[in-house]
């Protein structure tokens, strides 16, 4: 079991790291192209539409590690309410109400992406595909991350439900 959660974080920490990279160089290029338009008067197209792609790439990639780590917005005033059993139900089905989500989005994005994706870009002339493809990889990554977490919360005990005391 031990080899196998070293393997998960591994993989975990391969999958973060494409994002951060992603986004730091999407920082860089959106900096260099606000530089080059408003001191230099220079503007290209394609530059244009990667930044919007690899701003929906960040946006779309980030989906399984907002499960993984519970980033994900969520307003629990009434759950925090509930005893430890009840919380651990109602967070298993809320998860597979997620994977349903996640599966629909999947299953949608691969058939717009075989529908849209042989026209070229504007900007970069490349087929579509290539930028719309994101939505179908990120969601089966998002499949699998929701899926890991549903396993997780099976196995946690009741007392990870419980509520936790305010420190001050």
């Amino acid at each position: 079991m031990e080899k196998l959660k070293k393997i998960g974080k591994s993989l975990f920490d391969i999958y973060f790291g494409i994002g951060v990279v992603a986004i730091g160089l999407l920082a860089i290029l959106v900096c260099f192209a606000v530089i080059m338009r408003y001191f230099f008067s220079i503007s290209w197209k394609e530059l244009s539409e990667f930044n919007v792609t690899l701003f929906a790439f960040t946006t779309f990639w980030g989906l399984g590690v907002n499960i993984l780590k519970n980033e994900h917005v969520i307003i629990d005033i009434l759950f925090n309410t509930l005893k430890a059993p009840v919380k651990k139900i109602l967070s298993i089905v809320d998860y597979f109400i997620v994977l349903i989500v996640v599966v629909v989005f999947t299953y949608e994005s691969v058939k717009y992406v075989a529908m849209a994706g042989q026209q070229l870009s504007m900007g970069m002339e490349i087929p579509m595909k290539y930028m719309y493809g994101i939505m179908p990889v990120s969601g089966a990554i998002c499949a699998l991350c929701t899926i890991i977490k549903i396993a997780d919360l099976f196995t946690r005990p009741l007392s990870a439900f419980e509520n936790k005391k305010e420190e001050n």
